[in-house]
């Protein structure tokens, strides 16, 4: 150790470092955990979060670390695998530390981005099995979300071919559905753009009712968000019940325990409440929990993990999804809400990649080669890229907490331009610090860890954005000026009305905001980059997670289903036929 991230693939490295992974029983060991804590699952066991949480319920809390970012690249800027890197370097300075991750979806991992696994010797393993469905939870929640659409359109074709006493008769009520009014659709595992929008039931009355619906991507379902807040099974299957699936035609929500389907999806979502136990190659402990993606739900870990990894750990790291006006606004104002957890410290993680690109330089387009810029000194792109980091470090302030800024360092980076960084990022007050853990792991990150177990030496001012009896459209308005760095908002008609109807009503009052928009750019257009000025937010509708209790406003084009390109990951991943093993992640 460390291995050579140059010469070797990551699944090459994962393989490597797996062949000394900790069993199940050397983590029982190295953790201090009872027996019964622990739940075998093969290579990765599962975390029995209860009986953990009830021995440990005296124990302080240890430091709370987020990592977030720069608005990235279409590529990405590495912040699972700086949050692998913290915790290397953490370990390296004989802390006792883990973290929690999202699992990740197939959409990227069949696609451009990849897994959400890290790289070179910041990695998760054992990745393969990280990668493809680990221990099953997004293939619980997927099973159960689909039930709920059985339930709605079973019932919506008995209730079209049989009249009252007949329903009657074999114990259904009528629920008039409203068939033009269905809040779900169906949800798969991966980038299937061809089944964004879809006609069901087509042939006789036996065949289902024949209706517009559509799929969405497994991990934005309401259930993994559920998943992500819950608080424990009750907590869960109370939340499964209040999911509304559609409306009838007087405008009422039809839920799922109005299709008397919540307590099977319970039952196939029974075991996604603990967490999933894996390791960084260097084999520090990471639970995996939950996997919502973060521009179309609540992008963070659940908080059972942190909850559990914060009794366990005395540095607990966790990473909100995309840049800080997305993840790590919902960490700020709905996940900490709704644990209680207050955060010690904020790692943005930029690259001199991202800087230029924000800078003015030419685009970044997955699956082309990256234009030359990228790879040649320009300080001028860097310093007018700068702005946008700038912006995200103000961001984090206004919470309170102290932002940590890591420069997470390519190999075509010069002396120079992480020079002006650094000095940039000192101007604006916030700790800045050069990290190689792709390159070199904890070891590379020692410098990020002082900086972090610095910043968790002084007290936290934390507040919120907004109080929760802040109407709507109000919260709305201040997340889009004081986040985005809007004008203002403006409402679709449609979308108007909805927040109206939202605000009038007192069951919605507690309900978090989750807004819903682009990673690549701090506005609602994606080509808009640095810090756009002199624009508006448009919202178009508001999407209800009546279960999670979020009211989603969803600004510019947001799909709830990615689409494949035509060089996807697939194509270059395979099994030996002899071994098992799998190649070509990444």
């Amino acid at each position: 150790m460390p291995f050579d991230p140059t010469k070797l693939a990551d699944w090459q490295i994962a393989e490597e470092a797996e062949k000394t992974m900790p069993t199940p029983e050397e983590w029982q060991e190295k953790l201090g955990l009872q027996k019964d804590e622990i739940i075998p699952y093969g290579k990765t066991p599962k975390l029995d979060f209860l009986k953990i949480m009830d021995r440990l319920k005296d124990r302080p809390d240890g430091k709370y670390i987020e990592v977030t970012a720069i608005t990235p690249t279409p590529l990405g800027e590495g912040k699972s695998t700086t949050s692998l890197g913290i915790i290397e370097g953490l370990g390296k300075r004989g802390m006792n530390v883990g973290g929690c991750l999202r699992q990740p979806s197939g959409a990227p991992t069949m696609n451009i981005k990849g897994t959400a696994a890290g790289g070179g010797n910041a990695l998760l393993i054992p990745m393969t099995e990280f990668s493809l469905g680990l221990t099953g939870d997004i293939n619980d929640i997927m099973n159960a979300h689909n039930l709920a659409m059985v339930a709605l359109n079973a019932r919506m074709q008995h209730e079209a071919n049989y009249d009252d006493a007949e329903l009657a008769k074999r114990n259904l009520k009528r629920l008039d559905i409203d068939p033009k009014n269905v809040e779900m659709g169906w949800v798969m595992d991966f980038a299937a753009q061809g089944l964004r929008n879809i006609i069901m039931g087509i042939g006789g009355k036996k065949d289902g009712f024949m209706m517009a619906s559509k799929f969405g991507v497994a991990v934005g379902s309401e259930l993994m968000a559920i998943l992500a807040v819950a608080t424990d099974l009750k907590d869960l299957r109370e939340r499964l019940g209040k999911v509304v699936v559609a409306y009838d035609k007087k405008g009422n929500p039809v839920t799922t325990a109005d299709l008397e389907v919540d307590g099977a999806m319970a039952a196939w979502m029974r075991n996604t409440i603990n967490p999933t136990l894996c390791s960084t190659v260097e084999h520090q402990p990471v639970m995996v929990h939950a996997g919502p993606f973060a521009n179309i739900a609540i992008g963070q870990s659940s908080i059972i993990g942190d909850r559990v990894g914060l009794k366990m750990f005395d540095y607990h790291v966790t990473e909100s999804g995309f840049a800080a006006d997305i993840g790590f606004e919902k960490f700020w104002n709905v996940k900490a809400r709704l644990s209680g957890l207050i955060p010690n410290v904020s790692i943005i993680v930029a690259t001199i990649r991202a800087l230029k690109m924000h800078g003015g330089g030419p685009a970044v387009v997955p699956g082309r080669p990256i234009p030359e810029e990228y790879s040649k000194e320009n300080l001028g792109l860097v310093e007018k890229g700068f702005a946008n980091l700038q912006h995200h470090i103000n961001t984090v302030k206004k919470s309170g907490i102290k932002p940590v800024v890591c420069i997470n360092k390519f190999h075509t980076d010069t002396d120079e331009e992480i020079k002006l960084v650094k000095r940039l990022v000192e101007q604006t007050g916030a700790r800045v610090a050069l990290s190689e853990h792709w390159l070199k792991g904890g070891e590379g990150a020692l410098e990020l860890a002082d900086a972090v177990i610095d910043a968790c030496k002084e007290p936290v001012d934390f507040r919120f954005l907004y109080p929760m009896d802040m109407p709507l459209r109000e919260r709305v308005e201040i997340i889009a000026k004081e986040v985005y760095g809007a004008d203002g908002v403006s409402w679709a008609p449609e979308a108007e009305a909805k927040a109206k109807r939202f605000e009038a009503d007192p069951a919605y009052r507690d309900f978090a905001t989750m807004m819903v928009k682009t990673h690549l750019s701090l506005s609602h257009d994606p080509t808009l980059k640095g810090v756009p000025k002199g624009w508006t937010l448009p919202i178009r509708d508001v999407l209800v997670y009546g279960g999670a209790k979020f009211l989603c406003p969803m600004a510019g084009t947001i799909s709830l289903m990615p689409g494949t390109s035509s060089d996807p990951a697939y194509r270059r991943i395979d099994v030996d036929v002899n071994t098992g093993k799998v190649s070509g992640l990444f």
